[in-house]
């Protein structure tokens, strides 16, 4: 059968995550409906990664094997059309050989993290970044966060629940900047653990707020312990931005 490649976009809000569950709605379970209503089939929708309940995407990508051969704009539009009214939409469809696998063989994911820094709530972005109403300096935090670039234990930011093998993983860049009222963290890896950058917000935020020195990150990390960082950040003002493939 076919595989295809989909670019997908959605509001996580309502959802329990990317993988399908038994305690509510995921993304997965909508996509496989919707693959099902196309094309009378069950077919499994492999994703990238699994966001969790509350973490939108601007492009995760994930595959699915079809068993007829229509266009891949057919089956971008055929599947908007079975979503609805999900927040969910599918920006591009590909056809790729049967070796390419939404999951393993991404060499790159990214992610962004938004803070809306002022005083008043949010309104037209609520439920979609972490409103944080005292004043926090962006730039102290990006000094925070550069010690985490580079290979290291990154236990102290890692979720107690986490499945992953190793907590050693290897962040490539992050960065964080000041746009007018919103604070936004990028980073990208190869893959990240469970809760990980959500960690590792709550902890700058420490730094934004003063109450640590950017010197403190490093200590954090070096602990190795996940009582000496700070909070985890809602799952609100995260976004898988993009997955990278090999060329």
């Amino acid at each position: 059968m076919p595989r295809f490649k989909l670019t997908i976009e959605y509001d996580g809000t309502a959802f329990v995550g990317w993988q399908r569950q038994d305690n509510g709605p995921s993304i997965q379970e909508a996509l496989e409906t919707a693959v099902e209503r196309y094309c009378q089939i069950k077919g499994l929708v492999q994703g990238a990664g699994r966001t969790d309940a509350g973490v939108h995407a601007l492009a995760q990508v994930a595959h699915v094997d079809l068993p007829r051969n229509d266009r891949p704009d057919v089956v971008a539009n055929a599947l908007n059309a079975h979503l609805r009214p999900h927040l969910i939409s599918i920006l591009k469809a590909e056809q790729v050989g049967e070796d390419f696998h939404a999951r393993f063989s991404a060499v790159e994911r990214g992610y962004e993290y938004r803070i809306l820094n002022r005083r008043a709530p949010a309104a037209l972005e609520a439920g979609r970044v972490w409103w944080i109403a005292a004043p926090l300096d962006a730039d102290a935090m990006h000094a925070g966060a550069q010690a985490l670039v580079g290979r290291h234990d990154f236990t102290t930011f890692r979720a107690a629940e986490c499945q992953a093998e190793s907590p050693v993983k290897t962040i490539d860049a992050i960065s964080i900047s000041r746009q007018a009222d919103m604070i936004v963290l990028t980073t990208r890896a190869r893959s990240f653990l469970h809760h990980q950058i959500r960690n590792i917000i709550g902890t700058l935020k420490l730094v934004g707020e003063g109450k640590w020195k950017p010197r403190d990150v490093a200590r954090a990390l070096e602990a190795k312990d996940r009582s000496e960082g700070g909070q985890t950040a809602p799952p609100t003002g995260l976004y898988l931005t993009h997955v990278r493939y090999p060329d």
